[in-house]
């Protein structure tokens, strides 16, 4: 097995779970009342970007595990 090709889909799965990290941050700091603290206005502020980076980190993801765990051998 190629070191290269098992490093990309450890970093590949990595991505993945990175995903869910900024997705359920997001959603913490703008839905739940953990930090009430904080008012809710700059909640918002932090945690909407939170879940459109983690849209973007969707995507690309997606796009990274289909080429390192679905696309054929044949291009090594």
């Amino acid at each position: 097995m190629n070191t290269k090709n098992l490093y990309d889909k450890v970093f590949s799965v990595f991505g993945l779970v990175m995903v869910f990290f900024y997705f359920g941050l997001g959603y913490i700091l703008i839905f739940s009342d953990y930090f009430n603290y904080i008012d809710k206005p700059l909640r918002v502020i932090i945690g909407t970007p939170l879940i459109i980076y983690g849209i973007y980190r969707a995507l690309t993801s997606y796009k990274k595990i289909k080429e390192n765990f679905f696309s054929s051998d044949e291009d090594e």
